[in-house]
């Protein structure tokens, strides 16, 4: 839709978006994406707006004021805000931005750990891999593509990620932890693949042992309780919004066997794959 806003060109879009109600338990959410052109004198003031609202700075600048505080955002930094409570932010010059309001039960805690050290107006040492999934997130509303829920939650867990490790260098000269952030993308296109050990250092371009290293490091999760941990999320998905047999999820997700997806299955969420499906629905 395009925006009716005074003092927003008529030109900028936005989408909105009703996540399912079960993805609100289980991901992070967008509720609206788009793309703004702010003209000159632009200022919204509001008390409250139930979501967090992350904003890309492509051209021009603004001033945000949040808590009292106030901060500048120029080109190419990102702007976070805690839209439950008051904020504000204009323009005497105008500015454009690509933006969405997300929210989700770690919503705020992404919110904290990201703005307790880096404050609400982030600046990145590359914007490389954000802008592609802010840009990926909002092209696929323009677009209308078909995006189911779990994909949009990984699009912004990594938007996230890299603002939460913004500024935060690797312990080694090449690069491992951009590698890392590459090889978590990796493996949540590809959960259905074989993805041991050696094919994911190989991939990183380091040894397994440093890869192991660094993967725990970067993620919390050794490589392979991070896959698990990641299909057994995507089984629950599955489980609460079709009707896929246990079976059908099990080959799906790559388990070698429907008993050896039930045991994983309940040693993660204490309860079978049925006993689970029947509690959410």
């Amino acid at each position: 839709m395009y925006s009716k806003e005074k003092l927003v060109s008529p030109v900028s879009d936005y989408y909105i978006h009703t996540p399912a109600a079960n993805t609100r338990d289980l991901f992070l959410y967008p509720t609206i994406t788009g793309y703004f052109k702010y003209e000159a004198g632009y200022h919204l003031y509001r008390e409250s707006f139930d979501s967090f609202l992350c904003m890309y700075i492509k051209k021009g600048k603004c001033i945000i004021e949040i808590n009292d505080k106030s901060y500048t955002a120029a080109q190419g930094q990102i702007v976070l805000i805690d839209c439950y409570g008051p904020h504000s932010y204009g323009s005497k010059t105008g500015w454009e931005a690509v933006w969405f309001h997300f929210d989700g039960s770690l919503a705020r805690r992404y919110y904290g750990e990201i703005t307790k050290e880096k404050g609400s107006v982030i600046t990145l040492s590359s914007n490389y891999r954000f802008e592609k999934y802010i840009d990926k997130l909002y092209t696929s509303f323009k677009n209308g593509a078909s995006v189911n829920d779990a994909v949009l939650n990984n699009w912004i867990v990594n938007i996230l990620t890299q603002l939460l490790t913004s500024g935060v260098k690797p312990e080694n000269i090449n690069g491992s932890g951009d590698a890392i952030e590459d090889i978590v993308s990796y493996i949540n296109d590809n959960l259905t693949g074989e993805l041991s050990l050696e094919d994911l250092a190989k991939r990183a371009n380091i040894s397994p042992y440093h890869f192991l290293r660094v993967f725990k490091k970067e993620t919390g999760y050794t490589p392979h309780d991070y896959i698990v941990t990641t299909k057994i999320n995507h089984a629950k998905y599955l489980l609460s919004t079709t009707t896929m047999s246990s079976k059908d999820i099990c080959y799906h997700l790559g388990f070698g066997s429907e008993s050896a997806f039930c045991s994983t299955f309940r040693k993660k969420v204490n309860m079978t794959p049925q006993e689970y499906r029947e509690s959410v629905l």
